[in-house]
């Protein structure tokens, strides 16, 4: 059976998980600190924090924004549920709009959905493909004359923030620099089945307006993630550095440096070996199934935006979502695992229940109703990339007929 999307684990990530618990350092400690530092100096931002899931490092941001009850965050219909998830967590609404063809937030949407209680817009990146941030960075700034602050952050920003959710994206480029320096804040994922793992977690890179001073936003967010308190465990091991305080009631979602020693691993290869193999991977699909007018094949890059080869998100372009389905059935009998990304919020439960409806997001439905996702991973080899477009060619054959 060909899997989905293991994540690399190989001797040199084992032997520095060894060196980490050898330490003694298996909290938050010098390795989190140097990955966050190098994860700065690759994004190209000042300050980096890294914490232990994109969920709760992107609901921090909230939080430190002062997004509450009675504020709207508009975010793309088409995304895991994590995205709403976070503005329904601090009792904002999330207001769902539509995406493009290539999945990622339609600026347009987002553009009528504004209003004056609009805090905070999140366009999401989908398989890897950047969304239109410069875009959205300029619909925010366009906000400014309606927008009605709440919090001292507000005051200070003038306008909704934008809060790119980057949990596929890491290592991805708009107009040549990769991402982090295009939102105000951008989070990435460092999930198992991210291109840069660090089992779980997540970080958030700043890029806010010169008005705020990025040192004292890191700090912050240190405090934020160490329930309030002033020093973190790496700070009080300095001589007579015991005492603390806790100046707020804050939350529990620091990195350790167990994760951080797989993720410095993982980012001293990423550039070299992990994405160049993605790369060869989705390239090998893409010629795979050009000119083959029974699927429609993703965007990988375009004249601004170079994707980072997380997900091929192949479509069947005449399938229903039954059909679909059938194909990934006989596609599993032929002993490959695929997946499909995602189901829309709208179509969910808790989502429904709240009066979201997915017939308010065609072009949403009309994308997942037929989408694929086929394996991507490291030590995937061309011979079974083939292997899996054979299978995905002859279920689609022995579903739709020829």
């Amino acid at each position: 059976m060909i899997p989905f999307s293991p994540p690399r684990i190989d001797e040199r990530t084992i032997e520095e998980v060894a060196a980490a618990l050898r330490s003694g350092w298996i909290t938050t400690g010098p390795r989190t600190k140097a990955f966050e530092k190098k994860l700065a100096a690759y994004c190209g931002v000042e300050q980096v924090i890294a914490l232990n899931a994109w969920t709760n490092a992107a609901e921090l941001v909230l939080r430190w924004a002062g997004i509450g009850p009675g504020d709207e965050v508009i975010v793309p219909a088409y995304t895991y549920c994590a995205t709403a998830n976070i503005v329904m967590h601090v009792g904002a609404k999330p207001v769902m709009v539509d995406v493009k063809d290539d999945f990622t937030m339609d600026v347009e949407a987002a553009r009528a959905a504004i209003t004056a209680d609009t805090k905070c817009i999140i366009p999401v990146d989908i398989g890897g493909l950047p969304a239109d941030v410069p875009a959205i960075m300029r619909l925010a700034e366009e906000a400014r004359s309606a927008f009605t602050p709440d919090s001292d952050v507000q005051k200070l920003l003038g306008r909704p923030l934008v809060l790119s959710d980057a949990a596929h994206s890491f290592g991805a480029a708009i107009a040549g620099k990769k991402l982090g320096t295009q939102a105000d804040i951008t989070g990435f994922s460092f999930h198992a089945v991210k291109n840069l793992t660090t089992a779980e977690g997540g970080a958030l890179a700043f890029n806010l307006p010169s008005a705020f001073d990025a040192e004292a936003i890191y700090r912050a967010f240190n405090v934020m993630s160490l329930h309030g308190q002033s020093k973190d465990a790496l700070a009080k091991t300095q001589p007579g550095a015991w005492r603390y305080d806790v100046t707020i009631a804050g939350w529990k979602c620091n990195m350790t440096d167990l994760q951080a020693a797989i993720g410095l691993i993982e980012l001293e290869r990423y550039d070299i070996e992990t994405l160049p193999r993605r790369r060869a991977i989705c390239e090998r699909y893409q010629a795979a199934f050009a000119g083959d007018d029974r699927f429609v094949p993703p965007a990988l890059a375009d004249g601004e935006r170079q994707g980072s080869y997380h997900l091929y998100m192949l479509r069947v372009a005449q399938a229903t979502e039954a059909q679909r389905d059938a194909i990934i059935a006989a596609i599993a009998e032929r002993g490959v695992s695929v997946n499909v990304h995602f189901i829309p919020m709208p179509m969910l439960s808790y989502y429904k229940e709240l009066g979201y409806a997915i017939a308010d997001y065609p072009n949403t439905y009309r994308h997942y109703s037929r989408e694929i996702s086929l394996p991507v991973y490291f030590d995937l080899t061309d011979a079974q990339v083939d292997e899996v477009v054979k299978a995905v060619k002859d279920a689609a054959e022995q579903v739709m007929g020829a």
